[in-house]
């Protein structure tokens, strides 16, 4: 048995990772992992806590100090917390609002990098995010980033009932000192403007399998 595969799908906001990391680890029997859902759990844990949003130390000193634990879930890789998955609390508007002062903690960075990387325990990995082939998994030869028009995206995210200003979502996350949006090193780019998801993870998918029968 060799190390595990690690797709990493990287890209901007409502560029369809989220969609797009399940449809290629549905298709290749890999198990998928949301790192944004464990940078909203974290979120979500400060406002259950009282935490500060502007108060970087304290939240880092929570991360430090707060009881995980990684399982799988049917092939779904998820933080619990205090042995709970908070699946329905972190995906309200309250929490999505505080994800971006906790995700640009350089603490809590360095803690989710050495918890995202110990996800590979579960074997092979489709992993989507926002740095995962530049900074989480940067060996990996299987990187993509996925990007849209700003106009697509911000239809995506009307038709999901979420009112959110992309360009400044964009320009917070590539400009944060810590683990910056950037596209990495030697990553395919795909600009799914006027794609569907399944034809997006079918570009995915096919350039995998020619490289895994490539490399035997």
């Amino acid at each position: 048995m060799g190390e595990p595969i690690v797709i990493a799908l990287d890209g901007t906001s409502a560029s369809g990772k989220s969609t797009n990391a399940k449809l290629v680890a549905k298709a290749l029997g890999y198990a998928y992992v949301d790192t944004g859902a464990m940078y909203r759990s974290l979120a979500w844990h400060c406002l259950e806590k009282g935490v500060a949003l502007d108060n970087d130390k304290a939240i880092a000193s929570l991360c430090r100090r707060w009881k995980t634990e990684l399982r799988n879930d049917d092939g779904h890789i998820r933080l619990y917390v205090n042995g709970y998955f908070p699946e329905k609390e972190i995906r309200t508007a309250k929490t999505s609002a505080a994800v971006p002062a906790v995700a640009a903690v350089p603490g809590v960075r360095k803690w989710m990098k050495a918890k995202q990387r110990d996800c590979a325990q579960f074997g092979n990995l489709v992993m989507e995010g926002r740095d995962i082939g530049s900074n989480i998994f940067p060996e990996t030869e299987y990187k993509f980033y996925l990007d849209a028009s700003l106009d697509e995206r911000a239809k995506r995210r009307a038709a999901d009932g979420v009112d959110e200003n992309l360009a400044e979502r964009d320009k917070r996350d590539s400009q944060r000192a810590a683990a910056p949006l950037m596209i990495p090193l030697g990553a395919r780019i795909i600009n799914n403007s006027e794609m569907t998801a399944e034809e997006t993870s079918a570009m995915i998918i096919d350039e995998v399998r020619e490289r895994l029968e490539a490399a035997g």
